[in-house]
């Protein structure tokens, strides 16, 4: 089964343009330096499926035209990732019941605690998302079957934290991470697309660097890689230039086809 994977952002968490900063990528003219928060959004057999709702959800939204949503996973509970999710409510509306949300259970706690009126049992807020949280085990094969593909949780280090990519058919998404475990490479074998987390050039504690996520995507081998989760300390043209053709940058809007399932 074909899928269409488009990229809705491929910022870090201050965005790009970064706010009070007018160095030469946030004052350039070429629009693949405005990022966004990272996020992406899936397309297959009719449907459409979220991978995190950063605080730029809504706008990544109307920008990409689409008009539905059918589930979310979420990669981990920080700010950049996941106060997007109040922009769901009017796409939960008049669906016939909730939308299926995935996270594990320090990305619940985190959406549970900071959107209480959502999930609350009485005096519910009446125009709140209609959604139904499911917990995800951290554990490795952690998978959830959506319309007919399968989503697998891949283990990943983020500084002192671990979170969760996701494998889905031939394709990963795995960002905000530092490194993987070498657990986790032997679940990334046969990738058409792999999107990595390439924050700078410089090393991070909790993201990886340029030449880290090269050493990493060479490591996965996949045909094609993309990287995400970008600063502005990178300008997109010149890093494109230096890296082979078959690992570049992503940037927002940008569009890729696979196999899901």
């Amino acid at each position: 089964m074909n899928a269409k994977l488009t990229f809705l952002g491929t910022g870090t968490s201050m965005g790009v343009p970064t706010l009070g900063c007018d160095c030469a990528v946030c004052t350039s003219a070429d629009v693949r330096n405005v990022r966004t928060r990272s996020s992406i959004a899936l397309e297959y057999a009719g449907r459409v499926v979220l991978i995190d709702t950063g605080p730029d959800f809504r706008q990544q939204m109307l920008r990409s035209g689409l008009r539905q949503v059918d589930a979310v996973l979420y990669t981990h509970g920080h700010a950049d990732h996941v106060l997007g999710f109040d922009d769901l409510r009017p796409l939960t509306f008049g669906r016939g019941g909730p939308v299926p949300v995935y996270a594990d259970d320090p990305t619940a706690d985190v959406l549970e605690r900071v959107f209480e009126y959502t999930f609350r049992k009485v005096d519910k807020y009446p125009t709140s998302a209609k959604v139904a949280l499911h917990r995800l085990s951290a554990e490795p094969g952690t998978a959830v079957s959506l319309f007919g593909a399968s989503f697998e949780r891949i283990p990943m280090i983020h500084g002192r934290n671990s979170i969760g990519g996701y494998r889905f058919g031939q394709a990963a998404y795995l960002t905000d991470m530092s490194d993987l475990p070498e657990a986790s490479f032997d679940r990334l074998h046969g990738l058409d697309v792999v999107v990595l987390d390439a924050l700078r050039r410089e090393p991070h504690p909790s993201h990886s660097h340029l030449e880290n996520s090269v050493r990493i995507a060479e490591k996965i081998g996949a045909r094609r890689t993309f990287f995400t989760h970008i600063a502005h300390e990178l300008d997109h043209a010149e890093v494109a230039a230096e890296l082979p053709p078959h690992i570049q940058p992503a940037y927002d809007g940008l569009q890729l086809e696979f196999v899901i399932a």
